[in-house]
């Protein structure tokens, strides 16, 4: 192994979880003396994003060659841990649970040094019954910073493998997640999101009664100094009310959120085992703008899920304008093997990818929409690189190339190019 290089390279797929547990990766990696090596953090949600990890693993031996240790990990190698074992690029594969896990890198080293037979350590997830702290190692190429706060799922939908992948609903302590802040925020983050498999689970499996509106609570009242705070995706179905205590009265809670919607057709949502109807998410939406109205909101919405009619779709359709969703994560069914769905009478391919066309279509109609109405403002952003900045509403801002990266500014909105919103004083390429 090469001791001058520092870090081993990460090629991350997935949610931002995957992203805040790159960055652990990174460090117990390289203390195990696999500086060197190639990680490939993957993702299982859909067969696309497996079949993109596989592609990126043969990409990576190309340009690594044979003397570099190539490591998978992630939901992928976990649930499919004998398939990428077998793939002649890699070298060893981790779970999910080993791979947060210092002891079990320094064994991959040892390993790989002998040449002995392919490691291959992948546990049984179902058996994990607690998240595992991992001392906060900063984020070298980001300006916000990934905090867990659990891992884990209790839900089964009938589309989803993720459970699988991450076991049951697994929650850190409120101690430790406001550590992680406060290292975050005292390393030079302005920005902390709060990730993991369903955050609106989050203190179910504790002691006592707490839930995320009071976790987010008392980070806010604790790490002072932290100047926004944001939340990855959350379930409208288990959003508690101090959360949207929270989301009224603490302008240092960003106003985005991503909602796990999945579907605007009650019958699909029911065939999807999902826990709230159409109806609820409409008024979810609502409710928040009306506490909040500078709000955006993001979702995910599957096309084509399984005996999807028409008027099924449509209601989806219509979900986009009636709960103003401008940042769409649109899904084509892909059936995933084991689960319920994938044994459901399933739409036919072209129409699949005709209505998650049709999904993004609408999506960036509404988007184009809100920003064109964002002229004129005035915004904090945060620069997080030369000349791009995102604003608390999750847009992204066009600025100047000498603006402070990590810092947050003032501008005022001048115009839009594409789908980033121009600060005051920058010009569209075509202008220059």
């Amino acid at each position: 192994m090469n001791a001058n290089a520092a870090h081993p390279k990460l090629i991350t797929f997935g949610c931002r979880l995957n992203a805040y547990e790159s960055e652990a990766m990174r460090k117990l990696a390289a203390e195990a003396g696999l500086s060197r090596a190639v990680i490939v953090n993957t993702c299982a949600v859909t067969a696309e994003a497996q079949r993109q990890a596989r592609q990126a693993i043969r990409k990576a031996r190309r340009e690594a060659g044979d003397d570099v240790a190539l490591i998978v990990t992630g939901c992928a190698a976990q649930t499919e841990a004998r398939a990428f074992a077998g793939m002649a690029e890699t070298d060893a594969v981790l779970g999910n649970a080993e791979k947060l896990d210092a002891a079990a890198w320094r064994a991959v080293a040892g390993q790989l040094r002998r040449a002995a037979e392919k490691p291959v350590m992948v546990s049984d997830i179902m058996r994990e019954t607690r998240a595992r702290p991992v001392p906060f190692s900063g984020f070298a190429e980001r300006t916000r910073a990934f905090v867990q706060v659990q891992a884990g799922c209790n839900h089964r939908c009938t589309f989803c493998i993720i459970p699988f992948g991450r076991g049951n609903a697994r929650s850190l302590s409120a101690e430790e997640v406001i550590a992680q802040v406060r290292a975050a925020r005292e390393a030079g983050h302005r920005e902390v999101v709060l990730t993991g498999v369903d955050i609106t689970s989050w203190g179910e499996d504790l002691f006592g009664a707490a839930r995320l509106g009071h976790l987010v609570a008392r980070i806010l009242r604790e790490v002072p100094q932290l100047e926004r705070l944001r939340v990855s995706s959350i379930d409208v179905a288990e959003i508690d009310e101090e959360f949207l205590r929270v989301l009224a009265n603490e302008e240092r809670l960003m106003p985005h959120l991503h909602l796990s919607l999945q579907a605007g057709d009650d019958m699909i949502l029911k065939r999807m085992k999902r826990r709230h109807n159409r109806a609820q998410a409409i008024d979810f939406c609502q409710r928040a703008r009306a506490l909040r109205p500078d709000i955006a909101f993001g979702a995910d919405i599957i096309a084509g899920f399984p005996t999807e009619t028409e008027e099924m779709f449509a209601n989806s359709l219509a979900l986009v304008d009636q709960c103003d969703l401008v940042w769409l994560h649109v899904f084509p069914f892909s059936p995933r093997p084991g689960t319920p769905a994938a044994r459901m009478p399933q739409v036919a391919g072209d129409v699949v990818k005709q209505r998650a066309a049709a999904l993004r279509e609408a999506g960036a109609r509404r988007r184009a929409a809100w920003l064109a109405a964002q002229v004129g403002s005035a915004r904090r952003v945060l620069v997080e690189r030369p000349g791009i900045a995102r604003a608390e509403d999750n847009a992204v801002v066009r600025v100047a190339p000498h603006a402070p990266v990590g810092e947050i500014v003032p501008v005022r909105i001048a115009g839009v190019a594409g789908e980033e919103l121009l600060a005051e004083g920058v010009a569209t390429q075509e202008q220059e």
